[in-house]
C-alpha cells in the first residue's frame, strides 16, 4: 500500500510540474531574473500551493496516522545551524544557476532525459560526497 501511495503521489507531483511548466528551467530562471524579463509563473504556482498545504496541516493535526498507516513525521527542530544555512545556500545557488531542483529534475527524465542527465549526475555526486563527509565527522 505504501508503494502505491508513493507512486500515485509522485506521478501527481510530476504531472503538476509538467502541466504548470515548472519542469522547464527557463521558467524558473525567468522568475529569478528580477531585473530582466521577469516571469511571474512560479509565484502563481507557489501561491496556489498555499491553500492545499494549509488544509493538509489541519488534517495532519486531527488524523493520527497517514493513509499508509505510518505516523506523520513532523520535524520538531526549529534551530538554524551552519549545516542548514550552507545547504540552503548550495540549493539556492544551484537552482538559480540551472533552473532545476530535484523534483523537476526527476520529472524531466520523462521529458528531456539527456538535457537533465548532467544535473542528476552532479546531484547524485553531491549526495555521495555529503555521505562520505558525514562519515568522516
Amino acid at each position: 500500500m505504501r508503494a502505491l501511495i508513493s507512486l500515485v503521489g509522485g506521478l501527481l507531483f510530476g504531472a503538476g510540474l509538467a502541466l504548470s511548466g515548472m519542469a522547464d528551467p527557463s521558467r524558473v530562471t525567468g522568475f529569478l531574473d528580477l531585473f530582466g524579463v521577469w516571469d511571474p509563473t512560479l509565484a502563481f504556482v507557489m501561491a496556489g500551493a498555499i491553500l492545499p498545504m494549509a488544509i493538509a496541516w489541519q488534517v495532519q493535526r486531527r488524523v493520527p496516522r497517514a493513509l499508509s498507516g505510518d505516523a506523520f513525521c513532523v520535524p520538531q527542530t526549529r534551530k538554524f545551524d551552519a549545516r542548514l544555512v550552507v545547504g540552503a545556500l548550495l540549493f539556492g545557488v544551484g537552482w538559480g544557476l540551472t533552473g532545476i531542483c530535484p523534483g523537476p529534475a526527476i520529472a524531466n527524465l520523462g521529458l528531456a532525459p539527456l538535457a537533465v542527465l548532467p544535473f542528476l549526475l552532479a546531484m547524485a555526486g553531491g549526495m555521495v560526497l555529503h555521505k562520505l563527509w558525514a562519515r568522516q565527522r
